[in-house]
């Protein structure tokens, strides 16, 4: 999503992609119980057959597979670019003094914060225990120089497509990050690497993959999904219907 969502075929340069409706992603969910009553042997060599075919048919099916773990991957664009360690840049900027671009170098220099919470998806998968590490949200904010009358902050991808906004006390908050590392090891691209950001206590689509911008803004300026009819405010069990349990 945005809600567990990374991408399908790769192309060139920051080709922006191809939008896909949401009836269209749950509709394929049913491929979600392949995961569950095929082996992981059986299970990773479809994965392999269907990226093998991904550069003729850009439909993303892959991504909507079970993957180990428990995650199940969407995307909102036919295709997202890959960034290296080399040329991957975070910029945060908006209403703020000191607007600077991050390299991944930079923000794993930075003090790093792990948690280990549930990942909730609004559509109902759930992995529990899972661990995430990276820059605490509110550590890149004050070193920006939040200015008066800030009220939000908004995110981009390089996916081209998906954005997120949280108010400026939720993106404050110690379980908001911006991630490095998910499961002990570097955020992969299929988990929107190099860095993404990580919501813990809310909905898992407001944990945007492929991060590149922060911006502060005045008001929250509803995202991706929240245009789609979404809540804006996603905490698990009090949002949207789909979580009947508010501790989890």
């Amino acid at each position: 999503m945005n809600p567990e969502q990374p991408g399908a075929p790769e192309p060139q340069g920051e080709e922006r992609g191809r939008p896909i409706g949401r009836r269209v992603l749950l509709g394929t969910l049913g491929l979600g119980a392949l995961g569950v009553v095929t082996a992981p042997t059986l299970q990773r060599g479809l994965e392999s057959f269907l990226a093998g075919a991904s550069d003729k048919d850009p439909t993303g099916l892959t991504d909507l597979l079970p993957n180990g773990g428990g995650f199940r991957y969407y995307s909102v664009t036919a295709s997202v670019p890959r960034k290296s360690a080399t040329d991957y840049r975070l910029t945060v900027d908006g209403l703020v003094d000191r607007p600077h671009s991050y390299t991944l170098a930079d923000l794993r220099a930075l003090p790093q914060t792990r948690l280990v919470r549930d990942v909730q998806c609004v559509t109902g998968w759930r992995v529990p225990g899972t661990p995430f590490e990276g820059v605490r949200l509110s550590r890149l904010l004050d070193a920006a120089g939040v200015r008066p009358g800030a009220g939000a902050v908004r995110f981009t991808c390089f996916d081209g497509a998906y954005s997120e906004s949280l108010t400026l006390d939720q993106a404050r908050r110690s379980d908001v990050l911006v991630a490095l590392r998910m499961q002990d090891e570097d955020l992969g691209h299929a988990h929107g690497g190099p860095a993404r950001l990580y919501v813990a206590p809310m909905y898992f689509y407001k944990s945007a993959k492929w991060l590149s911008g922060i911006t502060v803004t005045r008001d929250v300026r509803p995202g991706y999904w929240e245009e789609r009819g979404y809540d804006v405010d996603a905490w698990v069990g009090r949002s949207n219907g789909r979580d009947d349990d508010p501790t989890s």
